[in-house]
């Protein structure tokens, strides 16, 4: 029998704060399969960043199980790992060293986890960059001489140079420009089709997932209240949240105007 690539069974997360518990996570259960792209969507509050953490290991689950390949992981993860799972933030300036090249933050990655020799780390940092769509020359510049997507391309390429199998995408476009955005999602459509990469991408807006996402996990208040592939949820969502949230989403057709009113008044109805 296939594993899928990684499974959460029954997770919760449980924070104590001024004397009383506040559950962020309830009881929440879902598989990611290898080579697929799961949205997992939400507002602020809803819970989607602290199952992020949970599953990049930055905390521990309070309740529940996560596995990866069938395997449990553990609390303190090693360095196979986090080399394993990684992270794409949603502001790569704030997690790229100001002092350091951006040759020298990508060679950092390939020394930490000893991925090639060390006389072609440097080569393979140009690559890497030519990979995300930026001269290699770049490996020379500052973070802080990039724009806002050149950075977001460098966190990218960071992230596979650690040879991952899932990339966790927290918010990866939403301090971009339209414009931006969308060859920002354009490229992880292609690099998640060339290296067989799976991604967990986080977001409170639908809209950005619509087109790079096979199904979507919809969040209110610490629970999972639907998940279904991407076109469902769209055409047909299930839960009444999840029609709020896509009569959020900015209308650009009038097939969208009309799924939107008729969601809206479905919405209305059950309320």
């Amino acid at each position: 029998m296939t594993h899928p690539l990684l499974s959460l069974r029954n997770v919760s997360k449980i924070f104590k704060t001024a004397g009383r518990e506040v559950r962020a996570v309830d009881d929440v259960s879902f598989d990611v399969h290898e080579g697929e792209c799961l949205a997992i969507v939400g507002e602020s509050g809803s819970g989607k960043s602290t199952i992020a953490n949970m599953i990049l290991g930055i905390y521990p689950q309070t309740l529940g199980e996560i596995t990866f390949r069938g395997s449990a992981l553990p609390a303190r993860r090693d360095l196979a790992h986090r080399r394993a799972i990684q992270l794409v933030q949603q502001n790569p300036l704030s997690s790229l060293n100001p002092r350091r090249s951006i040759g020298a933050s990508l060679r950092l990655a390939l020394d930490v986890h000893g991925i090639g020799d060390r006389a072609g780390r440097a080569e393979r940092t140009g690559q890497l960059l030519e990979e995300v769509g930026l001269p290699a020359e770049f490996r020379k510049r500052s973070p802080a001489a990039l724009s806002g997507g050149q950075r977001q391309r460098v966190a990218i390429a960071r992230a596979l140079a650690c040879q991952s199998e899932i990339v966790v995408l927290d918010e990866p476009t939403s301090a971009l420009d339209v414009l931006v955005q969308a060859r920002v999602l354009k490229l992880l459509s292609e690099l998640r089709e060339k290296r067989g990469l799976t991604y967990i991408f986080i977001t409170h807006d639908l809209s950005v997932v619509r087109n790079i996402a096979d199904r979507v996990a919809v969040f209110e208040k610490g629970r999972l209240v639907e998940l279904n592939p991407t076109g469902t949820v769209f055409a047909r969502p299930e839960h009444a949240y999840t029609r709020r949230l896509i009569g959020a989403v900015p209308v650009v057709t009038a097939d969208e105007a009309e799924l939107r009113a008729r969601l809206m008044e479905k919405t209305n109805a059950d309320a």
